[in-house]
């Protein structure tokens, strides 16, 4: 009778999981063995090892690393900080509240903040710096997306250091440590599994990007999202998107197993430290 109620309220979530996770993935790496008139060919997956392509899937990566780093390198402090904060909540809240505002607006603001006439050329110009040309530039594409990612970094880096036991820090000030030290040797290795999260939460989507390629941007930075919207919605290669598609799609699955055996490393290694 038990198993019976527990497959029966396993139904919708396998029900969940065929439709809009296994059935997708199916179709697209149905269409990848299609060209563009339709015929069945292996020609796509020849042209994706191709000079052209596979510098774009270094560039993917290349920026997808760029936009995890800066992330890291900004959110950590700021979860920590966040920690020693008295009302440590409202302020993670605030932080999170821009990921509920639409990503085509947000890429719209930044726009008209990094535009010839816009605020940040407008003080550019009244310190005497001058106009300068922010936007459709790797700093402005890098910029935003960092923005954009920022608390989904922030936010498992934050549950990490809470959880983190003080006393251990205690312990290690006491032995001697200083407070780099302490950050060092105990507080960055546990709270590893948060970083581990938080990077893995930026990276797999920052490889897919290409609205911000397009707005912000404006096409210099050609990624491997940017491809797959150019062959669905432009040319009409949905076999050649597909194929894309399915290097994505294996790249974010190795990516996701990687670092998530490595956080079940470091989980198992912290108990039997603990015990």
């Amino acid at each position: 009778m038990r198993t019976n109620t527990r497959n029966f309220y396993l139904a919708p979530y396998l029900l969940w999981i065929v439709l809009f996770v296994i059935a997708p993935i199916v179709l697209v790496v149905y269409y990848s063995f299609f060209d563009v008139e339709g015929n069945f060919t292996f020609g796509n997956y020849e042209k994706f090892f191709t000079p052209v392509y596979l510098k774009m899937t270094l560039s993917s990566f290349w920026y997808a690393f760029l936009i995890t780093a800066f992330s890291l390198l900004v959110a950590y402090p700021a979860a920590y900080l966040l920690t020693k904060t008295k009302h440590k909540q409202l302020w993670l809240l605030l932080i999170i509240l821009p990921s509920w505002i639409n990503l085509l607006l947000k890429a719209y603001a930044f726009l008209g903040l990094f535009g010839t006439y816009g605020f940040v050329n407008g003080v550019l110009k009244f310190i005497g710096i001058g106009t300068q040309q922010i936007l459709f530039t790797d700093f402005s594409f890098i910029f935003v997306s960092v923005y954009i990612f920022i608390p989904f970094m922030i936010l498992p880096i934050f549950n990490s250091l809470e959880e983190l036991n003080p006393s251990l820090v205690f312990a290690a000030r006491d032995l001697g440590a200083s407070p780099w030290g302490a950050f060092r040797r105990v507080i960055f290795p546990l709270t590893l599994s948060g970083v581990k999260s938080g990077c893995q939460a930026v990276f797999i989507p920052a490889l897919s990007l290409f609205m911000i390629t397009r707005l912000i941007a404006g096409n210099r930075v050609i990624t491997l999202g940017t491809a797959i919207e150019q062959h669905f919605l432009v040319t009409q290669d949905w076999g050649m998107g597909a194929t894309i598609a399915v290097f994505l799609i294996i790249a974010m699955v190795i990516i996701m197993l990687l670092t998530g055996s490595s956080r079940k490393r470091g989980l198992q290694n912290e108990n039997r430290k603990a015990v």
